[in-house]
This record gives C-alpha cells, structure tokens and sequence, in this order.
C-alpha cells in the first residue's frame, strides 16, 4: 500500500528520476549510520556487561571480606577478653604464690629450729640414757644397800642421818634421771613429728603453687598465640578488602569511561544521521512527501526508503533504519523501543524486533500520538523535531 502511493504520487509531479536519488541518499545514510551505531553499540556491549559482572564479583567479595573481618574482630574481643580474665586469674595465684613464699620462708625459719630443737633433744636424751646405763651398771655391779645394813654400819646418829639423806637423794636423782630420760624421749619424738609435719607442708605449698603458675603461663601463652593468629588473618583479610575496593573503583571508572564513549558516539552519530538527513532533504527539494492512514488513525510520514510511523530524521538517528536487536538498556527494533514501553502500547511478545515491522509501526504510532509522544525518543531533540 505505501509502495504503491509513493509510485502514484511520483507520476503525478512527473519526477522520476528524483526517486532513484532519494533512494541512493537513504542507503548511503542507511549505510552510515549502520556504520556508527550499531556497531559501537555492539562492540561496547559485551565489554560493559564484562566490567558490571566484574564489578559484581568484586563488591561481592569485598562483602564477604566485611563480613569476615567482622567475625574475626569478635573472636579477636572474646580472646581478648579470656586473655585478660586469665591475667587476672594469674596475678591472683601470683600474689598467692608470693603469699605461700612468706608462709614457706616462716615454715622454713621454723623447720631449722625444730631441726635443732630435736638435734638438741636427741643429745639430751643421749645424755640422759648415759647417766641412766651408767647408774644401771653401777647398781648391778655394786650391792644395793639397805636400812639395816646402813644402821648397823653407821657410826653415830648424824652418819646415819647423812647416810639415809645420801641414799635419798641418790634415789630421787636416779628417778629424776629416769623422769628426764622419758620427757626428752617424748620431745624427741613430738620434734620429729613436728619436723615431718612441716616438710610435707613445705613440699606441698611448693609443689601446689609451682603447678598452678605453669598452667596458668601455659594457658595465658595459647590465648596470646590464638589471638596472634587471628590478628593476621583479619590483618590479610583487610589487606584483601583494600585491594578489592581498590578494584571496584577502577572498574566503576572504567565504566563510566566506557558509558561516557558510548554516549559521545551515539551523540556523534546522531549529529551525523541528523546532517545526513538534512543533506538528503536539501538533495531532493521536490521530493514527494505524502502520508497514509495508519492502523491507530495517526498519519505515517515517509522517508526515501518506505513509510515510518514517525519522522524518518528520527528514525534513522535511533536504528539507522534497521531491525535492531537489544541494546544495553534494552531498547530494539527499527524505533528502538523499550519492552516496558512496548508492552505498555500494546505490541506482542517480549521485545519490538521480533514483532513485524507493521506491528512495530503501530506501536510508534500510538507512542508518536501525533507528535505528543516525541519526548519517548532522545533523537527527537537531537535532530530539532519536537
């Protein structure tokens, strides 16, 4: 139907040969912006998908590495906080262990005089059993004397008086040795006692106190060990977290260097498709101009190359005129429409290039309304058309 209004409407301004050069100037723009579009927007495509993957990669793992450090710096206050309890257990058997010293230095002070005491004592008791086996040796060898023997023998009422005072006292002196013997004997032994009572004590405090300071500088050491530990790997962990970061920002650089590109080249190739346009427009100033009815009841403005729902400058700006696939953002099709957009005017299935051109024309239309949707295609205000 277009094809046939644009040949009537060619015979009836008796121009033939200005069709033949319409049609070469569009393929010539067709061709050039083909040449700038397009194939920037492919080419750019893939390596700004690649560095936003990347990107992802990297603040994923710079997350994970957040989250570890975060972790380990727990870790790294409980054992901090076991460290200190231990510390304080271990100046508590410190102090202690010093109180035990004095104790045992006491223990000790008593221990040499109880050692003497009873080196004192045994030579006491030595002494004592000499005089009282003397004394046994002298009454077994010599005649026990008796009160008859000793009256009889006295010579005078005063040497019998002497003689029963000596024989007294020579039996009291031998009971009192007897007594004193016994009494040494029994502090011997009570020394002795005392002397094993205050060596085991003394091997007790010692040993008891020797114990608990080697577990504790043996528990206090695996504490600081373990916390050393973790305090290098936070340390490499957050040495990981820079470097990551530091990646993340070169990529989001190099993003925007790439995004940046990408949209001075669409700009120079709008500017270029917008000049091409005008040069084709000011070579062909007879050129028929004419619309047909579209499905929406909108008119439909023809280029040189066939009918476009909406101004062919703007056409050829966004698609060059081609049926193009997705771009980065998602735009297609020969208008470049969105599939929200798409969608949202009524067009089938999930995209506009792989709708028919007829269909697609049809939704340019209704989104074109006349001019009112000219804001919908960022060309518009690239070639002046508003």
């Amino acid at each position: 139907m277009r094809g046939r209004t644009l040949l009537s409407t060619c015979r009836r301004t008796a121009l033939p040969r200005v069709v033949p050069v319409a049609i070469t100037l569009a393929a010539l723009l067709t061709a050039a912006a083909l040449a700038l579009v397009p194939s920037g927007t492919s080419a750019a495509t893939p390596s700004l998908g690649q560095l936003h993957s990347e990107l992802g990669q990297s603040e994923a793992r710079a997350s994970s590495l957040s989250s570890s450090i975060s972790s380990l710096n727990g870790v790294i206050a409980s054992l901090g906080s076991q460290i200190s309890l231990v510390q304080g257990r271990e100046a508590a058997v410190s102090q202690a262990l010093a109180n035990d010293r004095v104790k045992l230095a006491k223990t000790q002070a008593s221990l040499r005089a109880e050692r003497a005491l009873l080196a004192k004592l045994q030579r006491r008791l030595a002494f004592a059993k000499s005089i009282l086996r003397a004394q046994l040796v002298s009454n077994y060898e010599g005649a026990q004397p008796d009160l008859v023997s000793v009256v009889l023998n006295a010579n005078g009422f005063t040497n019998l008086l002497d003689q029963l005072n000596y024989l007294g006292m020579a039996e009291q002196r031998q009971q009192a040795i007897i007594s004193f013997t016994r009494a040494a004997r029994a502090q011997a032994d009570q020394a002795a006692h005392r002397l094993v009572v205050l060596q085991t004590t003394d091997r007790q405090m010692t040993q008891g106190a020797e114990v608990q300071a080697r577990a504790l500088a043996g528990m206090n050491a695996l504490l600081a060990s373990k916390q050393s530990a973790m305090r290098s790997a936070r340390a490499a962990q957050q040495s990981a977290l820079g470097a990551a970061q530091v990646h993340a920002a070169e990529l989001r650089h190099r993003i925007s260097a790439v995004e940046a590109a990408q949209a001075a080249a669409a700009a120079r190739a709008a500017a270029a498709a917008a000049a091409a346009a005008q040069r084709a427009a000011a070579a062909a100033p007879t050129a028929p101009a004419s619309t047909a009815p579209s499905g929406s009841g909108s008119t439909v403005a023809l280029g040189p190359s066939g009918g476009w729902a909406i101004p062919y400058a703007i056409v050829l700006c966004e698609s060059g005129g081609q049926n193009l696939p997705p771009n980065s953002a998602g735009a297609s099709g020969y208008y470049q429409i969105m599939p929200a957009t798409w969608k949202l005017f009524g067009g089938s299935g999930p995209a506009a290039y792989l709708a028919p051109k007829a269909e697609q024309d049809a939704v340019a239309s209704r989104i074109w309304n006349g001019g009112a949707g000219a804001s919908n295609w960022v060309c518009a205000g690239i070639v002046g058309i508003h």
